[in-house]
């Protein structure tokens, strides 16, 4: 048989059966991480507290390091430690939430494992209230009780095994772990997520003071404001959103608007 009439018999393959195989690969790998992202996702809420403190335990250093031990995030505690008491015994059990306060210039808050709440100064100072920073520590701690912060974490990493694997990089998740830390301040929460967290935090602001006033001044302020350092709106959806959805919770929830407690004075920066 001559090569001529090999080749004719068994043509090699034309552009667009290329482009279906690799249609078909990136369709399968998709698939692959989409499938595995969905059982991480369901087995998150059965990891216990304890197994979340190890991972905090290297992911919070890296926090600690930033964080400035002063009256302003003795103060960040105290007023933590007021919303923990309206959190179900459920939600306590071996948690021990506090607050790092970091003195930079970023306006943004974080939920990380490991029990710590993020605070930055740049957030802060943009804080007119006690209320409306109460609402902020509500959110964070919604997060918790959601376990957000660890879904947020787990598709990541999820996803850095996935293609680690197929392009056989071995060391893909010793990174993941490594820059566990980056992986949490710029992990991006869904709609519904911050909804939740946003509800949640509304309830404790409502079980702290009676009323909920000061619940949508730190969002109503994010939505006039562009171009500046604000991270949080880049993990965090379009604020103005957030604010129709707090108002119609507490239209819904029949909660009353009161008077707002002014900010402890060591906490206006």
């Amino acid at each position: 048989m001559t090569e001529e009439s090999y080749s004719s018999r068994n043509p090699p393959p034309s552009n667009r059966d290329l482009l279906i195989l690799l249609g078909m690969f990136v369709t399968f790998v998709v698939g692959v991480i989409w499938i595995v992202g969905l059982l991480v996702n369901g087995l998150i809420g059965l990891i216990p507290p304890e197994v979340e403190q190890k991972l905090g335990s290297v992911i919070v250093p890296t926090f600690e390091k930033q964080a400035k031990s002063s009256p302003t995030q003795d103060t960040l505690n105290q007023l933590l430690d007021r919303l923990e008491q309206q959190l179900p015994p459920e939600q306590l059990a071996n948690r021990n939430y506090r607050v790092l306060y970091v003195p930079e210039s970023t306006v943004n808050a974080l939920a990380v494992p490991g029990d710590a709440v993020i605070i930055y100064q740049g957030l802060l100072a943009k804080m007119e209230s006690e209320n409306e920073l109460m609402m902020v520590l509500g959110h964070e701690l919604g997060h918790f009780a959601n376990r957000d912060h660890l879904r947020g974490l787990g598709r990541t990493l999820v996803l850095r095994m996935a293609i680690a694997y197929f392009v056989g990089d071995s060391g893909g998740l010793q990174a993941a772990i490594v820059n566990a830390a980056q992986v949490v301040g710029s992990a991006r929460f869904s709609q519904s997520q911050e909804t939740e967290a946003d509800e949640f935090g509304l309830a404790l602001l409502h079980g702290t003071y009676g009323q909920v006033a000061g619940a949508t001044d730190f969002f109503a302020k994010l939505a006039k404001e562009k171009g500046q350092n604000l991270a949080i709106l880049s993990t965090h959806p379009a604020p103005k959103s957030r604010v129709k959805k707090l108002k119609r919770a507490i239209e819904k929830r029949n909660y009353k608007v009161g008077e707002k407690t002014p900010l402890p004075s060591n906490l206006e920066v």
